[in-house]
């Protein structure tokens, strides 16, 4: 069994719907189990840590921002190599244009580097990211609780059709005012917080 680092990203941790499919699926525990599960709000040098490998990339500083932003849900998942590959299949690749049809990415990502959330993508790189985390959270138990039924609208393929037009630079106030009002029907975030998911959202296509 091997370790993997687990992390439901903003644009899945706050629009309901996405966070209830995408855990519906995780906590089937089919060939793998939740060890760990918390909120957790990373630091901006977790983050650049974490993805040092595209530092230098002219989104870069949008993605620290983005993962740093609000407190994300983290967790600690434990597979065979076999099952982990299956997970990231289930997933779906990182693209969402590109993502598999049927993939948990392809069904709730919305653009870009929208794309739900993030898994260990081999047992070395899950055993390297667990042990960064573990500096500054616990991995080793299951705190956050999660639903697996939504009480708010999924409204993915709309927002998906607004921000390809908002990137495309296509009706782009239109576009992104109701891109913000969508955003805000699907989850129960409000004030500052809202503000905050709809800056790092629509930041992902500028």
């Amino acid at each position: 069994m091997t370790d993997a680092l687990l992390i439901f990203k903003p644009d899945s941790a706050y629009r309901l719907a996405a966070r209830a499919g995408i855990w519906g699926w995780l906590s089937s525990e089919r060939d793998w189990k939740i060890e760990s599960l918390e909120w957790f709000q990373p630091p901006p040098e977790l983050i650049e840590n974490h993805y040092d490998f595209l530092q230098g990339r002219p989104f870069f500083p949008w993605l620290v921002d983005f993962m740093s932003a609000l407190p994300v849900v983290v967790g600690r998942v434990t597979a065979s190599t076999e099952a982990l590959r299956q997970m990231r299949h289930d997933l779906g690749e990182t693209q969402i244009a590109k993502s598999r049809p049927g993939s948990l990415r392809e069904r709730y990502g919305i653009f870009g580097g929208l794309n739900c959330l993030h898994l260990s993508d081999a047992p070395e790189t899950g055993a390297a990211e667990v042990r960064r985390w573990s500096d500054f959270v616990q991995l080793d138990e299951v705190k956050a609780r999660l639903d697996d039924a939504a009480v708010k609208p999924d409204h993915t393929y709309h927002l998906r059709s607004l921000a390809t037009q908002i990137a495309s630079g296509t009706h782009v106030d239109l576009a992104s005012q109701m891109f913000r009002e969508l955003i805000a029907e699907e989850c129960e975030l409000d004030g500052s917080k809202l503000d905050a998911l709809w800056r790092i959202t629509l930041g992902a296509l500028s």
